[in-house]
C-alpha cells in the first residue's frame, strides 16, 4: 500500500530537528568530476551538469521514502541528458545516483510543497537548471574551458553580474607537484520560495570542505573546497582518442 506524500511529512516533521534556511543548486563540471576520482570516464559531457539540489542543513529526513523510478519516467530523456552520473554510463548505475540524490536530500526538499514528491523533485530541479543556464551565461561572459588560467575574483564578479546573487565557486585543490587549483563546483542558491538568494550570509563561518564525488568511489580523493583566491584551471573536456 502506497504512502501519501502528506503521511510522509507527518513522519518527516516527527523525525526531529530537521530545519534548513536554503536549497543549493549544484551544477559540477564533468572534466574536474572524473579528475577529481582518477577515472577517465566515458567521453563526459561538454557541459556543466546537476549534481544536485540540496537543503543546506538536512540530509536524509525520511528514510521510509524509498526512490521509485516509475515516478520520474517522464523526466529520464532530460535526466539523462542534464543529470547523467558521469562516472558510469550504465542506465542502471544513474538510477543509484538518483536514488542517492532523492534520499540524502530530496526527502528533506519535500517540506516545500511545490518539491514534495519525486517528481516534482526532480522536475523542479531540472527546471531551474534550465532557467539559470549557467553554460549559456558563461559563455556569453566570455568564460570558456581553457588552456590557460582565470582568477577565481574574476569568475565571480561576472557570476554576480549576471545572476544578482553572490554564488558559491569550488575547486579541486592543486595536487603535489601542481601549481593551479582546477574549477569544479558552483552553486546558486535560492530562498524556500525558490527565488535566488546569495549562498552566504554576512558573518556566516566558512563551510567545510565537501567529501569527494563521489564518497564511496573516491576515498583517497582531495575532494572539493572553496577556491582560494587567485587562479583556476577550467580544463577543457577530453577528447576521445582514435585509432590510425
Amino acid at each position: 500500500m502506497s504512502t501519501t506524500p502528506q503521511s510522509l511529512m507527518e513522519r518527516l516533521r516527527a523525525g526531529g530537528n530537521q530545519e534548513w534556511k536554503k536549497l543549493i543548486m549544484v551544477h559540477h563540471w564533468p572534466t574536474t568530476v572524473c579528475m577529481e576520482v582518477g577515472n577517465s570516464c566515458s567521453a563526459p559531457p561538454d557541459y556543466w551538469t546537476i549534481h544536485g539540489l540540496w537543503p543546506d542543513k538536512s540530509e536524509e529526513c525520511n528514510r521510509s521514502w524509498h526512490f521509485n523510478p516509475e515516478e520520474i519516467k517522464d523526466l529520464l530523456p532530460d535526466m539523462k541528458m542534464y543529470w547523467p552520473d558521469l562516472l558510469h554510463s550504465s542506465p542502471n548505475r544513474s538510477l543509484h545516483f538518483w536514488r542517492h540524490e532523492w534520499e540524502k536530500h530530496g526527502t528533506c526538499a519535500a517540506q516545500l510543497d511545490a518539491l514534495n514528491s519525486q517528481k516534482k523533485y526532480f522536475g523542479k530541479s531540472l527546471g531551474l537548471y534550465k532557467d539559470l543556464a549557467l553554460n549559456s551565461i558563461l559563455q556569453k561572459l566570455g568564460i570558456k574551458p581553457s588552456n590557460s588560467s582565470y582568477q577565481i575574483s574574476d569568475i565571480k564578479d561576472a557570476l554576480v553580474s549576471a545572476y544578482g546573487v553572490a554564488p558559491k565557486v569550488q575547486c579541486l585543490p592543486p595536487k603535489s607537484g601542481e601549481e593551479l587549483q582546477t574549477l569544479g563546483q558552483i552553486e546558486l542558491c535560492f530562498t524556500k520560495d525558490l527565488q535566488l538568494r546569495n549562498c552566504t550570509d554576512p558573518g556566516e563561518p566558512a563551510p567545510h570542505r565537501r567529501a569527494p564525488w563521489p564518497a564511496r568511489a573516491a576515498a583517497t580523493s582531495l575532494g572539493l573546497e572553496v577556491c582560494e583566491d587567485g587562479p583556476a584551471f577550467y580544463p577543457p573536456p577530453k577528447r576521445p582518442t582514435t585509432g590510425a
